[in-house]
């Protein structure tokens, strides 16, 4: 790095002076450049990497650059007054979030502090936002279901709790919406909930904020928020923090953890940032190096613990934006190679009214039918395979009217299945209740309905099951699966529903 002669002198000044001279050691350096969030520093010679310094005026940053000669440290607060030659001082830890119960309902910065105005966080408890993830032996392989209460995602991309579940698209696809909606569905299922906002506009914080607090899911949720108009450091640090914060629930408290990151790709340009103006040596699209270290050491933190380690588990959904589409750029890339699948949403399906506008065919779930409740595995198991037929078909019914019967069944099928799968927004269904719906659909009772009237005829469907036969759901809830009596009370109550329906409209 380039000196100036009149600082290499001033250096030369004061090593002379203090030649031989006995005092109680203290690491304190000196910034010899600063501005932009980033302080160059001499004089810490044994800084540790992500290590808090103290500067003279209050203000906190972290050493992400062991140089030779100097340390590179990012601000974590107003540099506006930290100049050549304060002084900086060693804290010897690295840096720490409060985390706890205490936290539950609250909305913080990534540094644990309260943005919502209902005063001071008390807790004595603070862990390091880094923290290596468990290892091989300490995890369990995920079979216990997280429902996230939207029918498309349950059925055919199944999440488990110590799964990490991508959500990618583009913009304005419902991504953000189909985490809300898991986060709305965990009430009562005593799982704790954890949204870290990273880059986003402070008005669509305050939004997330009020939708959570109307439907009652602040109780069990706890909001990170670093807003776009942040400095970088803060932004690079927010997954990180609120992931410490899951840490201290699965590994004390032993609870399940639902963790949303939205979204990672403004979590790698706010690192990219950073690295530049450390100078450190850029790469790809200008990232640096280790950006897919970045991810995975983050998104490896998600775990299913063992029985031995006490259980308890982080489940993650990341969210990541892509441009027109395109999933084979740097950071997309990266992130779906760390994950556990990926649910793909995409514009056109939105537009065309499929909402969440999921792409059947390029989402998936490694973890598969091990995160699914027996009887959803029954109904579920065509689905996948009547929608890639009904897609199929339907390309060729354009050009030609004249179809067979199996042709023309399977693409009456394939439309009713599809306006099934269409669910509003903050309307999340019990997993029971998506059962009886999609046995309906499968096991074609609604071939002979108008489209139209599909989701109307699954809405009372489901109050009619539950009035009528309240032991189906029962029977479902309390065994996970759908046997052969139930199987036949649930035939014989869609059967009587269906003729009831057909009547009242004179058919």
């Amino acid at each position: 790095m380039n000196l100036r002669p009149e600082e290499i002198s001033s250096i030369i000044k004061q090593q002379i002076e203090n030649y031989g001279v006995k005092t109680k050691t203290e690491d304190v350096g000196y910034v010899m450049q600063a501005g932009d969030g980033i302080a160059r520093i001499y004089g810490l010679e044994n800084c540790m990497y992500g290590e808090l310094l103290e500067f003279e005026n209050g203000v906190y940053g972290m050493a992400l650059n062991l140089e030779e000669d100097n340390v590179g440290c990012v601000l974590l607060g107003n540099g506006e007054d930290i100049k050549e030659g304060v002084a900086v001082r060693r804290t010897g830890r690295t840096v720490e979030v409060p985390v706890g119960k205490a936290l539950l309902g609250r909305v913080v910065n990534p540094l644990g502090i309260p943005l919502d105005g209902k005063g001071d966080i008390v807790t004595d408890k603070y862990r390091p936002i880094e923290y290596p993830a468990p290892g091989v032996t300490d995890r369990k392989s995920v079979s216990v279901p997280l429902q996230t209460g939207i029918m498309a995602i349950d059925s055919m991309i199944p999440i488990g709790r110590g799964q990490r579940e991508l959500i990618i698209g583009d913009r304005q696809t419902g991504k953000t919406a189909i985490a809300i909606d898991t986060i709305i569905n965990q009430k009562g299922k005593d799982v704790i909930c954890i949204y870290v906002a990273i880059g986003q506009k402070a008005s669509s914080i305050a939004g997330i904020i009020n939708t959570l607090e109307q439907f009652g899911a602040m109780d069990y949720t706890i909001v990170v928020s670093s807003t776009a108009s942040e400095m970088a450091t803060v932004q690079y640090i927010a997954p990180y923090a609120g992931c410490a914060m899951a840490e201290e629930f699965m590994y004390n408290d032993h609870k399940d953890v639902l963790i949303v990151y939205d979204d990672l790709s403004k979590h790698a340009v706010a690192y990219r940032a950073m690295s530049l103006l450390l100078r450190r040596p850029p790469g790809r699209e200008a990232y640096p190096g280790d950006v897919f270290y970045l991810h995975s050491r983050l998104l490896e933190r998600s775990a299913r613990l063992s029985d031995e380690k006490g259980g308890g588990s982080i489940t993650a959904l990341p969210i990541i934006e892509t441009l027109a589409g395109d999933v084979s750029a740097y950071i997309p890339t990266n992130v779906i190679s760390i994950t556990d699948g990926q649910i793909y949403l995409e514009t056109e399906l939105f537009f065309a009214g499929q909402r969440p506008a999921l792409n059947v065919g390029l989402s998936v779930s490694r973890v598969g039918g091990a995160a699914q409740i027996k009887a959803m595995k029954k109904v579920a198991g065509p689905l996948r395979i009547n929608l890639a037929q009904y897609r199929e078909l339907a390309v060729f019914a354009q050009f030609g009217s004249d179809l067979d019967k199996f042709t023309r069944d399977k693409l009456i099928q394939g439309e009713r299945l599809l306006e099934t799968l269409k669910q509003p927004q903050y309307s999340t269904m019990d997993v029971e209740d998506q059962v009886v719906v999609l046995y309906a659909a499968t096991n074609k009772y609604l071939m002979d309905l108008p489209v139209k009237e599909v989701r109307s005829f699954n809405t009372e469907l489901v109050k009619y099951i539950k009035n009528r036969y309240p032991q189906i759901r029962q029977n479902i809830a309390a065994t996970g699966d759908l046997d052969a009596e139930t199987e036949e009370l649930l035939k014989k109550g869609i059967q009587e529903f269906l003729e009831e329906w057909n009547k009242a409209r004179g058919r």
